[in-house]
């Protein structure tokens, strides 16, 4: 079973700051009044205990194994053939093994599979791969729906998405068995193939003796019950795992105004009921009880249940949950099981009871009219903008979502975090923002609209839910589009179930993110009916002379290549700007319903809104596309305001150049909680009254600092790529282009009121400036 990920609290900074964090909790939930307990809530994950494990598992049997074995008479029931797709000579069955030699440092096997009717609404757990190699760095493998596979973008050396499982592996005589584990859902009825890469270098000798899928109820089956992390329909949740007829009991004592929630689910065909019970009497049977029951007979579907606890503030309790069903051992899940306070009517506006950050994947701050643009691509974030706290001038520091999201959820630049590459995970010792929330007592819930923010990236951390796929609620099923609707679609019926709850929530979409294609009637309010069709057009005429292998898989020109073949680069840019502005009003009217419904619950005045960006992207700005390759203000100036009428004064402008490191510091304090020791930015509170004016803010507590973006070399991004960093200070900017040699320095005037996309380059035109920096 995969245990919940989570932090030693008894050791370094991590242990530090949950003990501030519970000592402020005590302040905001919990000491509210000691005669009917506190309010710091009681998570089960927390107190599960092996030894609180009642009842024998049933025994489910053992599925059928999905194994392709090459020394078998004959293949298992769903495998199908193979076949060398790319790069392989000489493959064939040989020994017990299918055995053959790289020609290519990117080697493509095809495996045919169909997965049986009960494997359908299962998710692959992991991929087992025996081989042995006679060289070679890694073994890697990819899960492919598509009726045909596309070769040329497989097979270009450093495309990070073609083969995303990835394993170490072990040259020599002697096959070693590797397993490869998915890092976002991937649903069984969603694969046709399976893409293997045995190898990563041309001249290798391999042979495979076996290829297995594993799936997660095949894995479930095989554990004892405990603690995970479960997705069902693409969320997932702090999870408590049973198999049928288990019971787990936990013996704890309830805080006040108590409401048990949870979400039931299970794994298994057929009906499952699950049972909840909450005694008082010692677990004796005797005292106060409070029970439900709930029946589960739709599998891979998390449902939401609830029970009051009314009247048993501050007693000792013992619940009990049981799952039974015919099939014996059929897993059952216990979704963030929680026994919350009620937020007090008394205590409800001395602090927010709710936190919101909206984060919009890849928006440039020069297209909001707030940051000066001239279209009004967000009506409703224009009018929140005005009604609160304007940073007008915010850095992200890094200029990609994989390496600046880790940054804003912890104040910490980018190599303090560590996170560089597509494999890198943010360390457990990290700090959250979600998991500062959490230790405070909040019902925390993530939103990742890139699997980037996700727990590829370890920023699961602190969740008690977290939504990781695009997800169409009404069936269940994937989308293909990228719109926000889906994920505010699950916001809302959650706000609704916490309103008089303490919560924290992170929604982060990715609609202006290209491909630049707006859903109507957004895409005709800047462009005529014919400009999407248009656009394609010079898209498909560019492609095939773009260099870069991920940028032709992304269709990412330069300006080079659209003159090259006769495209007008200012038309092309034209097109690409009316359907990013289209794409930012679509999701400025998600962002409406949120409002909307915060103002039905009557929580409009309970909240704060925290918005900002990861980074922007290119249009041709400096002759090229797409964004994470240059430190210039196209890609590294975002949005970022705050909103909260009872909280965040209105009408308040920051002129100063601040960073998205002080985005976590400051939405901590305006909850009232305290900012990790490790964090690097700072609480932009002092400018909260200081009227605009610097010399207020710092006398309020604030420091000028220099903003820093980091862009380094990545291979496996960018092949021939370079290191980048700007540094911004006192009106003067330095970027800094590391690799190849000579290095390159410009420097350039950053007064970000005229014009913060022109970069000069100062170093002739500006001698002494250059030497006195």
């Amino acid at each position: 079973m995969m245990r919940r990920q989570s932090k030693d609290r008894t050791r370094g900074p991590a242990a530090r700051c949950a003990v501030v964090v519970a000592a402020a909790a005590c302040l905001l939930w919990t000491c509210a009044g000691s005669e009917a307990g506190g309010r710091e809530p009681v998570r089960l994950v927390d107190h599960f205990d092996p030894a609180s494990v009642a009842g024998t598992a049933g025994d489910a049997g053992s599925p059928p194994r999905t194994e392709w074995v090459f020394g078998a008479p004959e293949l298992a029931a769903g495998t199908g053939g193979w076949k060398a797709l790319a790069g392989v000579a000489g493959l064939r069955v040989a020994g017990g093994a299918l055995v053959g030699r790289s020609e290519a440092p990117v080697p493509i096997l095809g495996l045919e599979w169909s997965p049986a009717p009960e494997q359908r609404d299962d998710s692959i757990h992991s991929i087992e791969v025996r081989l042995r190699a006679s060289g070679g760095g890694r073994v890697a493998a990819g899960l492919s729906n598509a009726e045909q596979i596309f070769l040329p973008p497989l097979m270009a050396p450093g495309n990070p998405f073609a083969f995303p499982l990835t394993s170490p592996i072990v040259p020599g005589d002697d096959a070693q068995l590797y397993s490869l584990r998915p890092v976002t859902p991937m649903r069984a009825a969603a694969v046709r193939r399976l893409l293997l890469k045995p190898v990563d270098a041309p001249g290798v000798e391999f042979a495979i003796e076996s290829v297995r899928l594993v799936f997660e109820r095949e894995h479930l089956a095989s554990v004892p019950a405990g603690l995970s992390w479960q997705g069902l329909g693409g969320l997932f949740r702090e999870t408590l795992v049973a198999r049928s007829p288990e019971e787990l009991r936990f013996d704890v004592t309830l805080p006040r105004d108590p409401v048990f929630d949870l979400a039931v689910g299970t794994l298994a065909p057929g009906a499952v009921t699950f049972e909840v019970r909450v005694s008082t009497g010692g677990g004796a049977g005797a005292g106060d009880l409070r029970s439900l029951r709930r029946t589960v007979t739709t599998s891979h579907r998390w449902d939401d249940v609830r029970l009051d606890l009314a009247g048993l503030a501050g007693k000792p309790a013992r619940i009990s949950l049981r799952i039974d069903a015919a099939e014996p051992g059929a897993i059952g899940l216990w979704g963030s099981p929680v026994v919350r306070s009620r937020v007090a009517p008394d205590r409800r506006n001395d602090r927010p009871q709710g936190v919101i950050v909206v984060l919009i994947d890849t928006l440039r701050s020069d297209h909001l009219a707030p940051w000066g643009y001239q279209r009004e691509t967000a009506p409703l974030l224009s009018r929140l903008a005005s009604e609160g706290v304007v940073a007008e001038d915010a850095i992200a520091q890094a200029a990609w979502t994989k390496v600046s999201v880790p940054s804003i959820l912890t104040s910490l630049y980018p190599t303090s975090h560590t996170v560089k590459e597509i494999p890198d995970l943010l360390p457990a010792s990290a700090i959250t923002m979600a998991e500062v929330f959490r230790e405070a007592g909040y019902a925390t819930f993530g939103f990742s609209a890139i699997p980037f923010t996700g727990k590829m990236t370890n920023l699961h951390q602190g969740y008690e839910q977290f939504q990781e796929t695009r997800l169409d609620v009404s069936t269940g099923g994937t989308v293909e589009d990228k719109a926000a609707r889906g994920f505010v679609d699950r916001l809302l019926p959650w706000l609704e179930r916490h309103r008089d709850l303490p919560f924290f929530a992170v929604l982060h979409v990715e609609d202006p993110h290209s491909p630049y294609f707006a859903p109507p009637p957004f895409a005709r309010r800047w462009a005529d009916a014919a400009a999407p069709e248009r656009y394609r057009e010079m898209q498909q005429k560019v492609q095939p002379v773009i260099a870069n292998p991920l940028m032709r898989q992304f269709i990412m020109p330069t300006r080079d290549n659209l003159v090259e073949v006769g495209v007008d680069p200012e038309q092309y840019v034209r097109y690409e700007h009316d359907a990013y502005d289209a794409l930012i009003e679509a999701t400025d009217a998600e962002i409406a319903r949120v409002i909307e419904r915060l103002e039905t619950l009557g929580l409009a005045d309970r909240v704060v809104l925290a918005f900002t960006s990861d980074h922007g992207t290119e249009f041709l700005d400096h002759d090229q596309h797409f964004h994470g390759h240059s430190v210039y203000g196209e890609l590294n100036r975002v949005p970022m305001f705050f909103w909260g009428p009872s909280f965040v004064p209105a009408g308040v402008r920051i002129p100063a150049t601040v960073q998205n490191l002080d985005f976590m510091p400051t939405v901590l304090e305006l909850a009232g909680l305290p900012v990790p020791e490790a964090a690097q930015g700072q609480s932009l509170l002092p400018w909260f009254g200081a009227g605009g004016q610097e010399s207020v803010a710092a006398a309020n507590g604030w420091r000028r600092k220099p903003a820093i973006t980091e862009k380094p070399y990545v291979a496996a991004r960018e092949p021939g790529g370079y290191a980048s960093y700007s540094i911004i200070s006192g009106g003067w900017k330095l970027i800094h282009n590391v690799e190849p040699p000579p290095d390159v320095l410009e420097f350039e005037l950053y007064d970000h009121a005229a014009d913060p996309i022109n970069v000069t380059n100062l170093a002739d035109e500006h001698p002494d400036k250059v030497k006195a920096l």
